[in-house]
């Protein structure tokens, strides 16, 4: 009689706790709902981050080597301007160390932010108009139209405008949960292995999953950096409830400063006016990298005058602003953060100042836009890996059942004994 060894029963299998099972479904819809979102706003932000040097390397003819001389004051820009298009008026003029004046003209007729008109390029010291773009309404260069996607995704503003502040708000919460999904249980040396490398010579669907997981890891921190910093810019309620957690203050709401128009027409004319706030802000910051002078418009008494210090070579926390009223060049105060000096700042006013540098990358010089493009095109990827795992682990095919029943391993095949002749005879 043959006996079988006793079964023992299968161990069933652990179960997710609800917490876990919350985190994987917000995971995994969340990130199938903003998907596309992501994708483009990653993409757009890896391409916007070096605009200036891809700028600069795409028009070699507006590099200029810096002299020992005095460059041209603001009303000598808009002779210029005037003698090529006299039906036009000055908006805005950028003086950068080593580059020609960038000018922009407008009709005066219309107010409009982005109204159309002409850009010119401007040898600072010889006043040669080395290049003339003319802009019709709503068109954009390719690095406007780059900005446009990352900001707006090429929608109607009103429309486009919440649904990348609020996808990009979808994409923090993915980045968290994606963070508990990504922590192991037990950490051993296999777990260790699929948390921190990639296995390159495993199947696709391995390599998909390490890529998403992986590269999702190294680059949480930079991609939530970016994503928080985004959403001051878009989001009201964020940007005050942030400024006010980093300084205990209210956020001051930004007004524009505005000239005295009684006194129109009795200390200097427009002209004068916009030379010598020129030259005394020059004075003031002798060794600062840039200049962003904005033109009064001279057809509003209240118009003012503002020009922005940039000391430092592609950043922008450290800039400081003067505003002047065009008729007294009395300087404007206001007491909205922006306004004050980054020195004078305290610890979250510092904070606030340095948001489009840490957005950017720029706070860490070149190297920072560096990492900034790395873990944008890491996080375009996460939507693209993400969706390749579920659409796998979704709709994989099935492989054939195996119609023959499985064998009990605790049976054993009992094999006929064999006996040699001169053994059975002594048997018997």
């Amino acid at each position: 009689m043959v006996t079988g060894t006793k079964q023992t029963p299968q161990k069933k299998k652990k179960t997710d706790s609800l917490f876990t099972r919350i985190n994987k479904w917000l995971h995994l819809w969340l990130g199938l709902a903003s998907g596309v979102i992501v994708l483009i706003v990653c993409i757009t932000a890896c391409i916007w981050v070096f605009n200036e040097e891809i700028t600069a390397l795409l028009e070699p003819e507006t590099k200029v080597e810096k002299q020992d001389k005095a460059v041209l004051t603001p009303t000598q820009l808009t002779t210029i301007a005037k003698g090529l298009y006299p039906k036009l008026t000055a908006s805005y003029a950028t003086y950068q160390q080593g580059r020609v004046i960038t000018l922009a003209l407008k009709d005066p007729k219309s107010k409009e932010r982005r109204s159309g008109g002409v850009t010119l390029k401007i040898n600072p010291y010889t006043g040669r108009v080395v290049s003339s773009v003319e802009r019709k309404k709503g068109e954009a260069d390719f690095f406007r139209f780059i900005l446009n996607g990352h900001r707006f995704l090429w929608m109607p503003y009103k429309i486009g405008r919440p649904i990348v502040n609020y996808g990009t708000m979808v994409f923090v919460v993915l980045l968290i949960t994606g963070m508990i999904w990504w922590y192991p249980k037990k950490w051993n040396k296999s777990t260790r292995d699929k948390s921190f490398k990639i296995k390159w010579g495993a199947s696709f669907k391995r390599v998909n999953l390490d890529l998403h997981n992986v590269l999702g890891f190294y680059s949480l921190l930079f991609l939530l950096a970016i994503a928080l910093t985004g959403m001051v810019y878009g989001i009201q309620w964020y940007s005050e409830g942030l400024y006010w957690v980093t300084t205990g203050e209210k956020l001051t709401e930004f007004k524009r400063l505005e000239s005295d128009s009684l006194q129109a027409n009795k200390f200097y004319t427009p002209e004068k006016a916009m030379d010598l706030a020129w030259q005394k802000v020059a004075a003031k910051h002798p060794k600062s990298i840039g200049f962003y002078y904005s033109f009064p418009d001279t057809s509003e008494a209240k118009s003012a005058i503002n020009i922005t210090v940039y000391p430092s070579a592609g950043q922008f926390y450290n800039n400081v602003g003067y505003t002047f009223d065009q008729h007294t060049l009395k300087e404007l105060k206001s007491d909205d953060i922006y306004s004050s000096s980054y020195a004078d700042a305290g610890v979250g006013g510092k904070i606030r100042k340095m948001n489009y540098d840490i957005h950017v990358g720029s706070i860490l010089g070149f190297p920072g836009k560096v990492l900034a493009f790395l873990a944008s095109l890491i996080g375009a990827s996460l939507p693209i890996t993400g969706f390749l795992i579920w659409y796998g682990r979704k709709f994989k095919k099935k492989g054939t059942k195996n119609t023959k029943p499985a064998q009990s391993a605790s049976v054993k095949e009992i094999k006929p004994l064999k006996i040699s002749k001169p053994e059975l005879q002594e048997t018997i």
